[in-house]
């Protein structure tokens, strides 16, 4: 798992960037806002980040708010010194994730990240299911609506006033393969019509 640290103070990103590769993740190191923002947006870009709140060029609430309006589905924890109820409504409704008071204890850094991690395989794994469930439902053929079929013949009229066979029509339409027999009626019907006696009948009964 790659995570971005966007913090301005030299120190607090030296601290972040140990304890995260300590703790075995990559990282990818910015300074300011515009750079954390195309970090976050690019096609490869990391999926859980660290932001602080104040930074040159764009503050962290407002890199959340425009990764969100872009569609992005980031991890996004902000870490800052704000602690008032209002600042930490107002960074999860920005978009934020998360929240980090500075300064941090290492141990709740830490299980905030692997938080953030399993709700991203979460969505990841969720993804994937919803992307299985769409090939399949792309897969499923399945007939409704009115079939105009012929009362004598039993052919089957199409959208284009052609006439195919029930099995022909059935299996341009649908996943059902056709195996063909005779059943005990017709068969009956058939002997009759041919003069034939069916086997293990005699003649004399």
């Amino acid at each position: 798992m790659r995570i971005l640290i966007a913090e301005d103070d030299p120190v607090t990103a030296r601290i972040l960037e140990q304890l995260s590769r300590t703790w075995g993740y990559e990282t990818i190191m910015v300074k300011d806002g515009p750079s954390s923002l195309d970090a976050l947006q690019a096609s490869d870009g990391p999926q859980l980040a660290l932001l602080d709140w104040m930074m040159p060029g764009l503050d962290g609430p407002e890199v959340c708010r425009r990764v969100r309006d872009a569609g992005g589905v980031n991890y996004l924890i902000l870490i800052t010194a704000k602690d008032n109820r209002s600042d930490i409504v107002a960074g999860l409704d920005a978009g934020a994730d998360d929240y980090l008071v500075k300064p941090f204890d290492p141990a709740e850094l830490r299980a905030r990240i692997k938080a953030g991690v399993r709700i991203l395989d979460l969505q990841a794994k969720l993804a994937a299911h919803v992307a299985e469930l769409q090939e399949a439902l792309g897969n499923v053929r399945r007939l409704s609506g009115l079939l105009p079929i012929c009362s004598y013949c039993k052919a089957i009229r199409d959208d284009s006033d052609y006439w195919h066979r029930v099995e022909e029509y059935m299996s341009e339409h649908s996943e059902v393969k056709f195996s063909h027999g005779i059943c005990p009626k017709c068969l009956d019907t058939a002997y009759k019509e041919w003069g034939l006696e069916k086997p293990g009948v005699s003649s004399a009964e």
